[in-house]
């Protein structure tokens, strides 16, 4: 029963250690996947820079945990002509 308990570990290990060297690279697909929606909604320049970043496998964390924290996007979405601007919520 040994044997299969450290060939189960080794697995574990084997399997942990390949996730932990995809993840940076699975936040890139996702960034190159949302390019489109990001340069709609924040206009080619904006969505350019912010998938850039997202991109980025460090910075893009970073980045992401930093939005979250504060609550909105460091880039701002383009403001849309065609709809009346609405006022800023109150704190």
């Amino acid at each position: 029963m040994a044997v299969g308990k450290q060939l189960t570990q080794f697995a574990a290990r084997r399997v942990t250690r390949r996730l932990y060297r995809a993840i940076p690279w699975l936040g890139s697909v996702v960034a190159i996947l949302t390019i489109g929606e990001a340069m709609r909604r924040k206009g080619f320049f904006g969505g350019a820079v912010d998938t850039a970043l997202d991109f980025t496998p460090v910075v893009g964390t970073l980045k992401n945990l930093a939005e979250v924290g504060r609550g909105r996007d460091f880039i701002r979405d383009k403001v849309d002509r065609a709809q009346p601007a609405q006022p800023a919520p109150r704190a």
